[in-house]
């Protein structure tokens, strides 16, 4: 190959790869400093409800992860309170920093005057640390052996003290006007916490429950709440009887490829199913299974792209009878 050939294949390579440094430093530039930004409310209609019941509006927040300083983070989540929803489910992973706990506090308090659940995630226990990305691609990431830990206490004390109900590894039960929530829970799957308690029986009464509602027991929809959705734990939530499930923890992929989607789910859950509304199947049963993309991200590696922040928004509707 005459060397004048030689040159122009060099220039056209450096050509080409410089130009992919530079989309690819672009695109880091949008998702680190815009994309990571534009939050937004999916909203998806679900018929899980008996029969002849009104629609359950939910608001489903999932994977905070806040920083002090994320002012326009607080604006948006005090924002979601005009959404009006029957009940907020907050699958965990709020906190990424030791004193986010007031922040968070303060965005979230326009939503706490709602009825709510919670479960944790693994950032609510313990700070986030710097990590190699491309470790993601060989299974889910793995927490060092004595991590920072979080003042999760505090935040789970004031959700209890606003009314909301931890399901940490328990089923509880809330009761609305015509409508019963059958609800079960587990600590974070990531961490292994996980101790599936059951649904509470059908008809099963908290203290004075019966008397508020009169005698007749009101139709029930039982509903799965974890934070990372391993399988194992939708095969319980699904062969217990779970009409539908909610959890998070996958932050929709984060870095996803436009068209294609999730490259990774950071648990086994298939990467098909690491953002939105599908279904999982399990012992002869199918049940709707929602997975928020989330809010924010670690502290470490602030970016999105082709995955924006996320709340849901599920209106709950009637089955055909």
């Amino acid at each position: 190959m005459a060397d004048s050939t030689l040159v122009s294949v060099g220039r056209k390579a450096a050509w080409l790869a410089g130009g992919i440094a530079g989309t690819g430093a672009a695109a880091l530039a949008y998702g680190s400093l815009i994309e990571r930004n534009l939050f937004g409310v999916r909203e998806e209609t679900v018929r899980v409800l008996p029969a002849g019941s009104d629609p359950l509006r939910i608001l489903h927040l999932s994977d905070i992860h806040f920083v002090p300083g994320q002012d326009r983070k607080v604006r948006w989540l005090q924002g979601l309170a005009d959404l009006e929803p029957d009940l907020v489910v907050n699958t965990g992973d709020n906190l990424s920093h030791p004193q986010a706990v007031p922040a968070v506090l303060e965005a979230l308090k326009p939503v706490m005057r709602f009825p709510g659940v919670f479960v944790p995630g693994s950032n609510d226990y313990y700070a986030p640390v710097l990590k190699n990305p491309f470790t993601y691609f060989t299974g889910p990431s793995k927490h060092r052996r004595d991590p920072e830990k979080l003042p999760w206490g505090t935040l789970f004390g004031a959700f209890e003290d606003a009314g909301w109900l931890n399901l940490t590894n328990t089923s509880t039960v809330m009761d609305l006007p015509d409508l019963r929530l059958n609800f079960s829970g587990v600590d974070d799957p990531h961490l292994q916490r996980d101790r599936y308690q059951g649904f509470a029986p059908s008809g099963a009464d908290t203290a004075g429950d019966r008397a508020a509602r009169g005698t007749g027991a009101a139709p029930e929809v039982k509903i799965g709440v974890a934070h990372a959705p391993y399988q194992r734990v939708l095969n319980q939530f699904t062969g217990g009887g779970a009409e539908i499930i909610l959890a998070g923890h996958t932050h929709g992929g984060q870095v996803c490829i436009p068209g294609y989607g999730a490259l990774v789910s950071n648990c086994d859950l298939p990467t098909r199913q690491a953002r939105g509304l599908t279904s999982w199947a399990h012992a002869g049963r199918r049940v709707p299974l929602n997975v928020s993309a989330g809010i924010g991200t670690s502290r470490f590696a602030p970016v999105r792209f082709a995955c924006r922040p996320e709340a849901v928004l599920l209106t709950l509707t009637a089955r055909d009878s």
